[in-house]
């Protein structure tokens, strides 16, 4: 066999998994396609002791710890993962396919953003989503929430934004407020401009406003959205594991799929998970990964125990 594990996916959640399963001596390679969700992002927050730290050099350090311990990194981006008799083949863009007793899913989502011009352009800059990764740094600023397909978060967003900043505007885009949500925004001091929006305005290398359809441009200096989030789980539906009714894998706790053998961990199986639950999440999965195969282990040496007293007998 060729290796204990194979993660795919380099970010959070794949290198804590790999780094706990090396110095628990399980032979463990990373493929890494080398493009985190957060890789837009300049600093990272809320995870502690590394609170301001590039998420590019987290992961430098995360996969020198991997390295260190014993495990490998490949650059390369798994592409299909096959069940065998004796365990699993992982497929990759980066040369010969690999050979696994167990797999760790660990490759995130992707944000499906507004189709409002800017938006992507300042994508992780002055448009972000999560108020709890930006919300201290632009507190007591002009703030915009803008609407887009994903309802729910956006007017959760709205709410939550709020306790950063008494000058936020909601701007509902396409969405139809009902009279409620209407009120409960109003009441919690935020201002509501309708109107469909035409593009953020950027002065330079800033947001600067909102700029509706009948050419209004409201003054705004940051602005959060609520992208759809889209798991990459293919790796994970190629292999038949169990999907639940909100549409994404089902894992129990540890982030055992219903796949004998393979685990998620992160992004991919959990939309909400920053980066310290998703490592967090990696740890929990390498060792429910270590405890299955040292069964496996256990049980073989059993049976070659048993084969060996027969044979003396």
């Amino acid at each position: 066999m060729g290796y204990d594990v194979v993660i795919a996916g380099g970010g959070a959640a794949g290198l804590s998994a790999a780094v706990l399963l090396a110095r628990s001596r399980r032979s463990v390679v990373v493929l890494d396609a080398g493009e985190p969700r957060n890789a837009p992002a300049t600093h990272l927050h809320n995870f502690l002791s590394r609170d301001g730290m590039s998420p590019a050099d987290l992961l430098a350090a995360g996969r020198e710890e991997v390295v260190r311990y014993g495990g490998e990194i490949v650059s390369a981006r798994a592409l299909g993962v096959e069940r065998s008799d004796d365990g699993f083949a992982v497929h990759h863009d980066g040369g010969a396919g690999l050979t696994t007793r167990a797999v760790l899913v660990a490759t995130g989502l992707r944000d499906e953003l507004p189709a409002i011009p800017g938006v992507r352009e300042r994508w992780g800059a002055d448009v972000v989503h999560c108020p709890y990764c930006h919300g201290h740094e632009v507190r007591d600023t002009a703030i915009a929430v803008l609407g887009g397909d994903n309802r729910p978060f956006t007017l959760h967003q709205a709410s939550l934004v709020r306790q950063w900043s008494a000058d936020v505007v909601f701007f509902p885009h396409r969405i139809v407020l009902t009279a409620d949500e209407r009120e409960r925004l109003v009441a919690r001091g935020i201002r509501v401009v309708d109107g469909e929006v035409a593009r953020l305005v950027v002065d330079g290398d800033r947001v600067s406003g909102v700029e509706l359809a009948d050419g209004t441009v409201v003054p705004r200096t940051t602005a959060f959205v609520g992208p759809r989030f889209v798991p990459d789980d293919g790796l994970l539906t190629g292999l038949g594991c169990a999907v639940g009714e909100n549409g994404w894998v089902s894992v129990d706790g540890s982030g055992r799929t219903s796949v004998p053998g393979v685990w998620a961990a992160g992004n991919v199986v959990d939309s909400p998970a920053q980066l310290s639950t998703a490592a967090a999440a990696g740890s929990s999965a390498g060792i429910a990964l270590n405890h299955h195969l040292l069964a496996v282990d256990v049980d073989e040496a059993v049976a070659n125990h048993r084969r060996s007293s027969t044979v003396d007998a």
